[in-house]
């Protein structure tokens, strides 16, 4: 009882220090805290090479971000992330098959689709241990690709393919929509699964676009797979 009532006190000194906002049914809640968040996964290519996750050299991807609730439901996060991709050609014929270096830096809002009953002010409620989003955003993607011909991973004998562009690494924007699933583990920790797909703004992506005519009809993209963990501040 006595744990219970200092973990009462402390809770609700926590909130006393955060500023009140209302929703549209007027129940009041709070924002706090700050959410910091970790991922590791891989990368998927989807451009004009293929789109077959066989064809893909699945290589490590990694990102770091923050996260504050906006309202009940609504999150706004950042995250920067690092990422290698590869894919061979889905045509074996023309043997072509690229390998590149990524970095990407977005900013998301998230929408949760359990109510969280835990931000209310009058709540004794504890966050859910389930829960459910979709997300999407807008970022930045500085990405150096690397064509060659070969069927398999590029080595350090791998003999490159002169570039298509003069400018690598190049900038392209992207916008990534996703969703995902966490899963309360202790009290400020959760763990979860998060699927993105990102378009791009770049159809050299891959390096391979004039190679192949330059007919491409539409931008190369990626998608990422990461496992997360969510830690709250508070």
């Amino acid at each position: 009882m006595a744990a219970g009532l200092f973990s009462s006190q402390a809770a609700q000194a926590q909130h006393q220090r955060q500023v009140r906002h209302y929703n549209s049914q007027g129940r009041a809640y709070y924002r706090g805290p700050l959410h910091v968040t970790l991922g590791g996964g891989t990368a998927l290519y989807n451009g004009d090479l293929g789109n077959s996750p066989g064809d893909n050299f699945l290589s490590p991807a990694l990102s770091v971000g923050v996260r504050y609730r906006l309202t009940p439901h609504l999150h706004l996060g950042s995250e920067f992330s690092y990422l290698k991709m590869g894919a061979r050609d889905k045509a074996k014929e023309r043997g072509l098959a690229f390998t590149s270096t990524n970095g990407l830096g977005t900013v998301l809002l998230r929408f949760d689709l359990l109510p969280d009953e835990s931000v209310f002010a009058a709540s004794m409620t504890e966050a859910p241990i389930f829960q459910l989003y979709v997300q999407g955003g807008a970022g930045l993607l500085l990405y150096d690709p690397k064509s060659y011909v070969g069927t398999e991973r590029a080595t350090g004998d791998t003999s490159f393919l002169a570039p298509e562009r003069n400018d690598y690494p190049a900038l392209a924007g992207v916008a990534p929509v996703g969703a995902g699933f966490t899963v309360r583990v202790i009290d400020k920790l959760r763990v979860g699964l998060e699927g993105n797909y990102y378009f791009t703004t770049t159809d050299h992506l891959d390096d391979i676009n004039l190679r192949l005519g330059g007919a491409s009809a539409s931008n190369d993209g990626f998608g990422t797979v990461m496992l997360k963990l969510d830690y709250s501040l508070e």
